[in-house]
């Protein structure tokens, strides 16, 4: 059974502006690693809708902002409890809005699901129960010392292993239709801005990983990938730790993930250095 806030009216919905940005950093400083994709779409476009290629939605009782809803080609509750991921998912529907991707907190995302696919196709992926896992201090172990940034010149070599892992993760390439020069463009966005990692041998990449979204707070690492051959050979953890020393010594110093429950190599591979779980996800896929 859901439960529900007391609330002595009803709890209104509307798109956030530029004005609102301290009031919505308030709220996503209430758990700031879990909201740390939030916080960095808002800081980095302050709210404008234009930078923010889509909306922030807040849901209102008063004049105080009780949750909100990322609403773009990713919807994103924020701060949402059951029956605010339902008015979100409510709204999305009135509005006829085109997602590809629902994540968050488990608890939002499922209830916001269970509103927004009525009438839709089945969902290409549907994960629950991923661990959000989130590490603040030194990793336990040594870091591989053949793990540095990515440069300009590692883009050629890099880039298809990007597709690869994208492929296997999602489902899908993401250089298929009319998304492919978008995805280039974002494999060198992240180079430049210092958030990707490679250990390339031989002229091939043997491990790579970027930083998603960061805040002063914390840094999301996402696309970790192991090439296949080079699987099972304990090649992620040390990798993994030299990603993680690098986040808190330069980007913030929080480094956190979520990661699908099935994925066991992965797993050990994040406990060895030291990650613990702080939380659950849920994504779906459209």
């Amino acid at each position: 059974m859901l439960t529900t806030r007391p609330s002595v009216r009803p709890l209104g919905i509307r798109p956030l502006k530029p004005g609102d940005l301290d009031v919505f950093l308030a709220l996503t400083a209430q758990d700031p690693v879990t909201n740390v994709f939030a916080e960095h779409r808002a800081r980095a476009s302050k709210l404008e809708p234009r930078w923010l290629a889509g909306e922030i939605w807040g849901r209102f009782d008063g004049d105080e902002l009780r949750a909100a809803c990322h609403v773009g080609a990713n919807l994103v509750p924020i701060q949402a409890e059951p029956e605010d991921a339902i008015a979100f998912g409510r709204r999305v529907i009135e509005r006829r809005n085109q997602i590809s991707t629902i994540f968050g907190p488990e608890v939002a995302v499922r209830a916001m699901y269970d509103v927004v696919s009525v009438g839709r196709p089945e969902p290409r992926g549907l994960r629950m129960c991923q661990p959000h896992l989130e590490l603040s201090s030194a990793p336990l172990i040594a870091s591989d010392p053949a793990v540095r940034l990515s440069t300009k010149a590692d883009f050629e070599v890099l880039f298809p292993a990007c597709v690869a892992m994208y492929t296997e993760e999602v489902g899908v390439s993401p250089v298929d239709g009319i998304g492919a020069q978008q995805y280039r463009t974002r494999v060198g966005q992240l180079i430049n801005m210092g958030w990707s990692f490679v250990r390339i041998d031989q002229g091939r990449v043997v491990f790579k990983a970027e930083v998603a979204c960061a805040s002063p707070y914390a840094a999301q690492i996402q696309g970790v990938y192991i090439a296949p051959d080079s699987r099972g050979q304990g090649i992620a953890a040390p990798a993994i730790a030299a990603v993680v020393r690098h986040v808190q010594a330069h980007i913030a110093p929080i480094a956190s993930l979520y990661v699908n429950q099935w994925n066991l190599p992965a797993r050990r591979a994040y406990a060895r250095c030291g990650f613990q779980r702080s939380g659950t996800f849920g994504t779906v896929l459209f």
